[in-house]
């Protein structure tokens, strides 16, 4: 039996995470997927066009809740996320946002084996429905998740910029010597 390892993927918005991803999917690898969009829409569905804007920490808290649940679906074998549940309170590091003991609790408790950091990239950088980001503030994102992983002992792994299928050769063979 194959043990479960939990391989996530970080960035700041525009990163290409989420091709990236999909890339890993075609692949055959298990995802789990970004929640963030999901919220928004289910909160957009109940009247609430910006759920990140209008109530922070109820974003929060649900986001916090699926990815934990994300985290404990797990299966035997490589597990793939987009974001991870310390990129909650590292978001409200950047908003300047009070981080509850809850989150802090979830960061300790609930760890990654590897982590790759997608850096900021200008050339595939755009907004849409979601993500209203500036790229100057997509680059601060980033650089506060970078800070926040290390302050809880992760030492993200950089992919270069690239094409997708040289990101996903990258990240395979970092895991596959691991």
């Amino acid at each position: 039996m194959e043990k479960t390892k939990r391989i996530l993927i970080i960035g700041g918005p525009g990163s290409g995470k989420t091709t990236l991803i999909h890339c890993i999917e075609k692949q055959g690898h298990t995802i789990h997927h970004e929640v963030s969009r999901e919220v928004t829409l289910r909160a957009r569905e109940q009247g609430v066009e910006q759920l990140f804007l209008t109530d922070p920490l109820a974003f929060s808290n649900e986001l916090l809740k699926r990815r934990m649940e994300q985290y404990e679906q797990a299966t035997d074998g490589y597990n793939f996320y987009d974001r991870g549940i310390p990129d909650v309170p590292a978001y409200h590091l950047y908003t300047n946002d009070p981080i509850p003991d809850a989150y802090t609790y979830a960061v300790k408790h609930y760890r990654y084996d590897i982590v790759f950091f997608l850096p900021p990239w200008e050339e595939i950088y755009e907004t849409d429905n979601e993500r209203y980001e500036s790229f100057e503030q997509a680059v601060k994102i980033s650089s506060v998740l970078l800070d926040f992983y290390h302050t809880y002992d992760y030492t993200p792994i950089e992919v270069p910029k690239g094409k997708v299928q040289e990101r996903y050769d990258f990240i395979m063979s970092h895991i596959q010597g691991d």
